[in-house]
């Protein structure tokens, strides 16, 4: 992969890592990207690393354009290793350049590599001066880790914005009005939902920081550039910042025997009549990221299991620690499911429900396998649940 032109004396020199199809259990069947950004100026910026295997790739990327020898600064955004792999190499091939971070990312730094760079600390409102162009730069501690920070370029009017606004999403082309936008906004809500959730009370803030900016560009670490459609990403942030929610529920279960799965399907009816839109998983861990995606703007979910071994069926705990770290807050949920000579499941499931920071709600569970009178008990569950949800009871 060549260097690929952003503006004039601007280019992007990272990677796509188009085969990456799990990233840390977040399944990316799009693949992942991860930028940086060459500028050319009486100073030579390169702003951010890439992965560690892919080093000597950024380097051939950016030999294209100039001799890393002569780059003046580095500037680190984020230290995960992501985008902090090839920093090492970039030290050793770039001898003369000034590493810009925040001072919490300095000590991440040396913790990942060791005291091999030379750190200049920059704080909120610092600038650096390149020649024609300048960069400001803002830090915005926990959007996704203490170190994180954004980039500004007031002359090209663009953002370096870090992790934020990023979707997982290999592509051929460089900017959203070059693809289609809709798969770049599905992946932004994807990648929001499963790295950012735990974090969207500080989005609001992030979200009103960048609309102070006159911006061309919006240039994340992951994904396409936003140029074309920079109001459509900033709503959506401002929308799952703040929790927003549509009329929906999920329906997430696994079974053993058929019985858990018999209930689901009778739920889901209770909830259409109801009105309410809803989906229905049969939990998978490839599916974790596209459910969660999903539960960013649902107002419920239930969750179902069958009792083994005196609780839930291991795919569901995994599930739930996964959404205990999320803590999808301001949603309504409730566990249901079979159990035989001995329950366990429902105990368990409300236990971790309520640690997640969801509201819990009565659920239900049946012995053995559910009689059709059962089963017409749980549609009508479906039905008063989504009412409940409905109503905000």
């Amino acid at each position: 992969m060549k260097a690929r032109t952003i503006v004039s004396d601007i280019y992007e020199v990272g990677i796509r890592d188009w085969t990456l199809h799990d990233f840390h259990g977040f399944a990316t069947p799009r693949g992942v990207t991860y930028n940086s950004f060459l500028i050319m100026d009486e100073k030579i910026c390169l702003i951010d690393g890439v992965k560690a295997p892919f080093a000597e790739e950024q380097l051939c990327n950016i030999r294209t354009i100039v001799d890393p020898e002569k780059i003046d600064y580095i500037v680190v955004n984020h230290v995960e290793p992501d985008h902090s792999g090839s920093l090492p190499a970039l030290a050793k091939a770039c001898p003369n350049a000034t590493f810009l971070i925040t001072v919490q990312g300095a000590n991440e730094l040396k913790e990942h590599y060791g005291d091999i760079f030379k750190t200049q600390i920059v704080k909120k409102g610092d600038t650096v001066s390149l020649g024609k162009r300048s960069l400001a730069f803002q830090p915005i501690p926990m959007l996704h880790w203490p170190d994180s920070m954004v980039t500004y370029c007031p002359e090209e009017q663009i953002l370096f914005s870090s992790d934020a606004f990023g979707q997982h999403y290999c592509c051929s082309k460089l900017f959203d009005d070059e693809t289609e936008v809709e798969n770049m906004l599905f992946e932004a809500q994807k990648y929001f939902a499963n790295i950012l959730m735990p974090y969207r009370k500080l989005v609001p803030n992030t979200v009103k920081l960048v609309r102070s900016l006159p911006l061309k560009m919006i240039c994340s670490c992951h994904g396409c550039i936003w140029r074309s459609h920079i109001d459509d990403i900033l709503n959506q942030y401002e929308s799952w910042g703040k929790g927003e929610t549509v009329d929906r529920v999920l329906v997430v279960f696994d079974t053993m025997w058929g019985g858990t799965a018999a209930m689901a399907r009778a739920m889901i009816k209770g909830i259409e009549k109801q009105g309410m839109r809803v989906k229905l998983y049969r939990y998978e861990s490839s599916l974790k990221a596209d459910i969660v995606s999903d539960l960013l703007t649902a107002k419920g979910i239930l969750i179902g299991s069958p009792t083994q071994n005196s609780g839930m069926m291991p795919t569901i705990g995994g599930f739930l620690t996964y959404l205990k770290g999320l803590k999808p807050t301001g949603k309504k949920a409730a566990a249901f499911g079979t159990y035989g000579w001995a329950g366990g499941a429902e105990k368990d499931m409300e236990a971790m429900i309520r640690d997640s920071g969801m509201e819990l709600l009565p659920g239900y569970n049946v012995k053995w396998r559910p009689l059709p009178k059962e089963l017409e008990a749980a549609e009508q569950y479906g039905f008063d649940f989504a009412e409940k949800v409905s109503k905000g009871e």
